[in-house]
């Protein structure tokens, strides 16, 4: 069974860091792609970080270049999303998904809010 694990999510402040971590089992980790995903309050869907098969390609919406980082640990099976200089607009679930354009699985996902 396939299954993928957020954890990380917390209230901070604004400028303030967080580390997410997804955590999966179930199938090979290191033959995917992964990608983070996050969505606000009232709002749909927001694409915001992909990473491909060994860590060496990383692709970021555009708001979000210079402040998140992605990375894994294909010997820990994990998948991670520092957040840097975190803003009110961040505040969102934020979704670990395998894969990048066709996302099969995900997380349930971490709250993460900004706020003073």
């Amino acid at each position: 069974e396939v299954q993928l694990v957020e954890s990380g999510g917390g209230l901070v402040q604004p400028g303030g860091s967080l580390r997410l971590s997804c955590a999966t089992s179930g199938f090979t980790f290191d033959d995917y792609t992964m990608s983070w995903v996050r969505q606000a309050p009232g709002k749909g869907l927001e694409w915001v970080s992909t990473i491909n098969l060994n860590g060496g390609r990383t692709y970021y919406e555009e708001s979000m270049k210079g402040r998140f980082t992605i990375s894994r640990d294909n010997a820990k099976n994990t998948l991670y999303l520092q957040m840097n200089s975190l803003k009110s607009e961040d505040t969102a679930v934020y979704y670990c998904a395998k894969g990048r354009y066709a996302m099969d699985y995900w997380g349930q996902g971490t709250q993460v809010t900004v706020s003073s």
